[in-house]
This record gives structure tokens, sequence and C-alpha cells, in this order.
């Protein structure tokens, strides 16, 4: 079993909730802030976050609604809610301008961020995230999410829900991960995820209709004026690759780094993932 790299937590105050965040590094070159995907928490960007953190401070924070991070009691997750808590973490830090790089759902977050505060934001990384997701893979995470059990009666039976191995070692990380992503209640364990999102896909299911952005991606992405690296990976059915030429055309702020994973970049390359964040840096 891997040692998890030393890091501070803290937490901040933003709108109606609370976030927690991980914190690695110290001052140095320009402060980083990593925001994680619909099926990932801060737990997932530990290692990657601890490299990164070798020359300046990272960040990387718990959505609202996710992770140790607390929910929000109205339900508001949207664009400028999400925005706000980055801007929020940024004040509470002290960071007057970082490098963003989101994940997924946390890229399109990072992306409507960066074009709405480009003071703020020194470069963007867009991490197998692009403005409109591929079909095969929304409706892959679509029926994941709506499929959630209410209440998993344990842990194995997370692991298998997820495609993992319930006979895992207990000091396995995978194992650990899925302590991680779990908290416990009655009668089990859920995912540590507002079940607002179960909810909205379920929804998007029967209907056959997606809830609104409130915002042109296309437009957000050609509007940033930083520059941009673009890490897809080559299997994702998340970021097709006929989308490749229109991101190139929407900015031409981007640089394109492609890498052998699936949608997962950083769980299954993070050493080609750190190395092209390196570099571009």
């Amino acid at each position: 079993m891997s040692t998890t790299p030393e890091h501070r937590t803290g937490t901040c105050d933003s709108d109606d909730v609370t976030i927690h965040y991980r914190h690695f590094g110290n001052p140095g070159a320009t402060p980083m802030l990593i925001v994680h995907g619909l099926s990932y928490f801060s737990y997932d960007w530990i290692d990657i976050a601890a490299a990164l953190g070798s020359d300046r401070e990272v960040a990387v924070m718990d959505m609202r609604g996710f992770g140790d991070s607390t929910w929000s009691s109205t339900g508001k997750y949207g664009l400028d809610d999400f925005a706000g808590d980055m801007r929020n973490l940024l004040d509470h830090l002290e960071w007057p301008k970082a490098v963003v790089m989101g994940h997924s759902m946390g890229g399109r977050n990072s992306t409507y961020f960066t074009a709405g505060h480009p003071d703020q934001v020194e470069k963007l990384v867009l991490v197998d995230s692009s403005p409109v997701n591929a079909p095969a893979g929304g409706k892959r995470v679509m029926n994941i999410v709506a499929d959630v059990a209410d209440v998993f009666a344990d842990v194995d039976a997370a692991l298998e829900y997820f495609g993992q191995d319930p006979h895992s070692p207990r000091d396995s990380s995978v194992r650990t991960r899925m302590d991680n992503y779990l908290k416990p209640v009655d009668g089990g364990f859920v995912i540590k995820r507002d079940t607002v999102f179960r909810e909205k896909f379920r929804k998007q299911r029967e209907t056959g209709k997606r809830e609104p952005l409130g915002a042109d991606m296309w437009e957000r992405l050609g509007a940033i004026r930083c520059p941009i690296l673009v890490i897809r990976g080559t299997r994702s059915d998340m970021f097709a690759e006929e989308t490749v030429p229109k991101v190139k055309e929407a900015n031409a702020n981007v640089t394109l780094v492609e890498l052998d994973t699936a949608h997962n970049v950083g769980g299954e390359d993070p050493d080609g993932l750190i190395r092209a964040v390196k570099e571009f840096l």
C-alpha cells in the first residue's frame, strides 16, 4: 500500500455551503487550483497534486455537494454557484491569480470560471473535458449515477457496483479509495455526493431531455484569452475524436496533448498527465 502524501486540509465558507479542500506545496510559482469531476473527489487527485506541488502551492477542492464539502440545502448547483465557490476559495487562500485545472465536469466549471474571471487565471488545463460530451459517455455516466443504490449494504457492494473487485485486500488502493468515496449511514454506506445529481439523471433518462446548463460553453471557451492545455484520453467515451478540431477552432490558445487512456486520465496515466502539465507550466 502506498503512503498518502502529506498535505493540509481546510474549509472555506461560500454562499450557502462550506468548501473542503486539500492544500499541498509551498509558495513559489503561480499556485494551482484543481477541480474534480462528477464521479471523483479531491481524494482522487492527492498524488497528482503532491507531484505538481514541488514548486508551488496546489489546492484541490471538493465541489459543493461532493466529498467533504457540504450540500446546498436549496439545490444550488448551477455554473454560477460552482464558479462562485472557486472565486471564494482563491480569495480565502489569498491567491490573486492561479493556474486552474479541471477534469470532466470540473473542466466545464473551470472553463466557465476562467471566461468570467480572466484576471484571476494565468493558465487553464482541461483534462478530458470539452464543451460537449460524446453521446456514448454521456449515456454511460447517466446510467451509473441514476442507478446508484439509496444505500450500499457495505463497501463490498459499492465496489461490485462500480466494477471493482469486492474481494480486494483491506489495504489495496481500490478499497482505500472506496472507503474515502463513501460515508457511513444507518443501514450501510452512501456516496459522498448530493442525491440531487442522481435524481437529475433519473429525470433526464425518463424524459429524454437534459437540463440546460444556462450558458453556451463553446462561447465561453472561445472567450478565454490565457493559454489552455487540453489533455484528452484517446480511448475516452466522453471527449470524441471529432470534437478535437472544433475545440482547436474555438480557441487558438489551445495546446492539445493526447494520452492512451479512457476518461479517467489521472487515474490511468498520472505520470503522463503530470509530465504534460509540468511542460505546459
